[in-house]
């Protein structure tokens, strides 16, 4: 067993348990400049947990897998990820996960990672116990490959003698299989591990893999921790750090700890008028935060071109307010020009003409009549700057 840090005897153990960082990681809805904060956003939620740590006197931190995005990334964002922690106060374990296995191309074997590395930062890159502070061991699962063909959990503890008197934490990293069966090769048996931890073999399963905060099992002792900061729109409660206590005899107590900035919101609107789309407006300028929050938003409904216009400026105001707006692909809504639209632009001649062929396209289903109808939606709006209605 190795040492990493302060050897001190204790009778409850501290220590935080995170995962699924995926530093490196891209989403296609944000901008470049909005990209650029999620992206440091990431990082800094490194330093929030090293704050955690501090406050909770925790003594050290186990990463459960999927520590960077993938293998392949730039050198940049290795040392920034490698400077952040080296300003957390405790020893931080990182363990290797299905995006950044430690194969031959891995990024811990990176020069720029080995270089790198902090004095406070290891990697479970086997199955040798480590000793952060004596009473305690800590015995990380790595994927060596993107594809595994066991269960991690079950290999992991086969090898491991009980317990009685040390606290155990095993760190690994995968999905749970579930109660048919399903899950893949590589999917953890809850209950084997379950049976690992009444017979002292663990004390408390660290799993990585699931972005949201989940207890499985009776135990108490198998935590997902979930992302510290959110990825997508269907994570439950994504954001959190677990702070864990582990008593001598397996007592485990488990808090979880807020450190997330971003979210992910999802909102349905029936849009019939204009007063649908300023309840819209209202709905978004009330949302904090602005600039760290990716809203989805579903529309259902049939609305004038003047309404669409209208609603259309709403949005343009807020995508440069907020993290990102996403249109759902499922969304329903049917615009459809009426005379009001055209009431106050004046057409004459050659224009009214025009507009009028327009709308008999604009009436069908083909993709011509889309294309009639992004056009007399723009006259619409071109008609009400002009006027200064808009």
């Amino acid at each position: 067993m190795v040492c990493d840090g302060g050897c001190a005897d204790v009778v409850t153990i501290r220590f935080v348990h995170t995962a699924d960082w995926q530093l490196g990681m891209t989403r296609r809805y944000l901008s470049e400049e909005a990209q650029a904060r999620f992206s440091q956003a990431r990082v800094d939620a490194i330093r929030r947990i090293g704050l955690v740590a501090k406050e909770e006197g925790a003594a050290f931190i186990v990463v459960a897998g999927d520590v960077f995005e993938s293998n392949q990334l730039e050198t940049r964002t290795v040392r920034r990820t490698l400077e952040a922690l080296s300003e957390v106060p405790v020893p931080v374990y990182l363990l290797p996960g299905n995006h950044d296995p430690l194969d031959a191309g891995s990024v811990y074997r990176s020069p720029t990672f080995e270089s790198n590395r902090p004095a406070n930062v290891f990697v479970l890159d086997g199955p040798s116990p480590r000793t952060p502070t004596a009473g305690v061991e800590v015995v990380g699962v790595p994927w060596m490959t993107k594809q595994a063909l066991h269960d991690p959990v079950e290999a992991a503890v086969a090898a491991l003698e009980p317990s009685p008197t040390v606290p155990r934490v095993l760190v690994a990293h995968g999905p749970v299989r579930d109660v048919l069966g399903g899950g893949g090769p590589s999917a953890i048996d809850v209950d084997k591990a379950e049976k690992a931890i009444a017979d002292k073999r663990i004390s408390y399963l660290a799993l990585g893999d699931r972005h949201s905060t989940t207890p499985l099992g009776t135990s108490g002792q198998i935590y997902y921790s979930g992302s510290p900061e959110p990825t997508a729109y269907d994570e439950v409660d994504a954001g959190n750090v677990l702070v864990v206590d582990l008593g001598a005899n397996g007592e485990c107590a488990v808090h979880p700890r807020r450190v997330a900035t971003w979210r992910f919101v999802i909102n349905n609107f029936e849009l019939d008028g204009l007063p649908d789309v300023e309840s819209l407006g209202r709905w978004l300028d009330s949302q904090a935060d602005k600039e760290k929050c990716v809203a989805r938003l579903t529309f259902a409904g049939t609305i004038s071109l003047s309404v669409d216009a209208a609603l259309q400026d709403v949005l343009e105001r807020h995508r440069d307010l907020f993290g990102a707006i996403e249109l759902a692909a499922q969304s329903e809504l049917i615009v459809r020009p009426d005379n009001d639209d055209f009431s106050d632009l004046a057409l004459t001649g050659f224009a009214a003409e025009t507009v009028a062929e327009l709308r008999a396209t604009a009436s069908g289903a083909s993709q011509q009549a889309d294309v009639a109808r992004a056009a007399l939606a723009l006259l619409v709006r071109l008609g009400g700057d002009a006027g200064g209605g808009r």
